[in-house]
């Protein structure tokens, strides 16, 4: 579980908590400043760096060889071959809890890669 303050984050912001298993996981703050239900693992499914988000060109670009994933982690440049991992992300009492994703993959269409 981890803490979140939504009163210094602006809409489309991606903010980087503790997900499952300890991983890097990105919560993306919605339009009405709300969490998206979802978290986006940072780990690149290249060879496994941590990709940051960058807001000027509104996409996560891994600084190691170039791979680049859209604002929901679907990636759209390689050499990365797959997109990032998807957890369930809930909020209650300004805690966020993220329990794993096996649903089908609402940015491909596909079964979830990581289950």
């Amino acid at each position: 579980m981890s803490a979140i303050s939504l009163a210094s984050h602006n809409a489309g912001d991606h903010v980087l908590a503790q997900g499952l298993k300890g991983d890097p996981t990105y919560i993306v703050v919605n339009e009405d400043k709300s969490l998206a239900d979802f978290g986006i693992n940072a780990v690149c499914t290249h060879l496994g760096c941590v990709v940051p988000w960058n807001g000027s060109e509104n996409k996560f670009i891994c600084p190691c060889h170039g791979s680049q994933y859209d604002t929901n982690g679907k990636v759209v440049r390689g050499p990365a071959p797959l997109s990032l991992a998807l957890a369930h992300a809930k909020t209650e009492e300004n805690k966020i809890t993220f329990t794993p994703w096996t649903e089908t993959d609402f940015r491909t269409g596909e079964d979830p890669w990581w289950a």
